[in-house]
């Protein structure tokens, strides 16, 4: 939610005005550029999403910190990770991520595939290296063939590339469509309740569609943490200059992605230092730092209220029986 007056909407109905202004998830995930996705790779993808063994412990998967039957989460104010490090922010969800504009709270990572690298190689993360994970794929035999299988036109495809590629388009296919705003969106006015609605009418009216709208009601932009007034140090640490560390640049000082807000009233908690765990209260920080507000007592119940309805359905992955290592597997490093 970024400051922003009420639009003027003239007398147009509320179902119209969000029509205006949102999209609703679609069923089958978009086209990757450069990644055509087939069901061999989807396969692979999914496998090494679930492998902790691209971690150097063996111990952490990508699902560890975005857990598909957690709504994409690890309900953790921050992740914890090799040699039980706490990292530095809070884990989005991985649900939908496909259509932010970037990945990570500071958009460091263009796309999934980006962002599949990043937590394979960091430290505080899965601790491991491009070198190392290839070695420990190409020594379990199961891997090898599924590989050839995704990438049958390459002579050698187990690469971290193609590690990274496979896992994007898993990644992709985690959607969540057919939420009540969804459906809300398609013209099913009864999809939402009088509160739900009037709570909707009230988000787009005191401006949090400046930063919250689209397909996925967020994620499309970069916006700064405290427009109008810096929220406390606790949700938004002073050592934490969000997209400054990326670009460099001083008016990225404090600037983030704003989050996606499907699904938000499954994944507390909150904010990139993941200090709030009411959604209620979310919105009223909300109010307060971005829009200069403040947002009272049956306002904010009935913004949440609407928030609920972007909870859509959430993606039955069955957990894969994984292939077995060889005798040339590389043993867990952990420390």
């Amino acid at each position: 939610m970024c400051a922003m007056t009420a639009t003027a909407w003239g007398k147009e109905d509320t179902m119209k005005r969000a029509q205006a202004l949102f999209q609703p998830v679609p069923a089958k995930p978009p086209a990757l550029k450069g990644n055509p996705a087939t069901p061999a790779k989807v396969e692979l993808g999914k496998m090494l999403y679930f492998d902790p063994r691209l971690s150097s412990s063996q111990l952490i998967s990508c699902n560890t910190c975005h857990n598909v039957g957690l709504a994409g989460i690890d309900l953790q104010e921050t992740s914890i990770g090799h040699g039980w490090q706490k990292g530095p922010r809070n884990a989005p969800t991985v649900l939908n991520a496909v259509f932010n504009i970037a990945q990570f709270w500071d958009g460091r990572a263009e796309d999934l595939k980006a962002q599949a690298k990043g937590p394979v190689q960091a430290s505080v993360e899965m601790n491991n290296t491009p070198e190392h994970a290839v070695q420990t794929l190409e020594s379990i035999p199961g891997y090898v063939e599924l590989f050839r299988k995704a990438f049958p036109k390459q002579q050698n495809p187990v690469t971290f590339d193609n590690m990274a590629k496979a896992i994007e388009v898993f990644e992709a296919t985690l959607l969540t469509p057919d939420s009540p705003f969804d459906l809300y969106l398609k013209g099913k006015k009864k999809a939402l309740s009088t509160k739900q609605e009037k709570g909707l009418a009230l988000f787009m009216d005191k401006g949090c569609v400046a930063c919250h709208s689209g397909l996925n009601v967020g994620g499309s932009g970069y916006f700064p943490f405290g427009v109008v007034e810096a929220p406390s140090a606790e949700i938004r640490p002073a050592a934490d200059t969000g997209r400054f560390k990326v670009t460099n640049t001083s008016k990225d000082n404090y600037v983030f992605r704003s989050p996606s807000l499907r699904n938000v009233a499954l994944t507390a908690p909150y904010f990139h230092s993941g200090k709030v765990w009411s959604l209620k209260e979310a919105v009223t920080v909300m109010g307060t730092s971005q829009l200069g507000v403040k947002i009272n007592e049956a306002e904010a119940d009935d913004i949440t209220a609407f928030l609920v309805t972007l909870n859509g359905k959430q993606p039955k992955v069955e957990h894969p029986i994984l292939p077995p290592g060889s005798g040339s597997t590389p043993q867990p490093i952990t420390k």
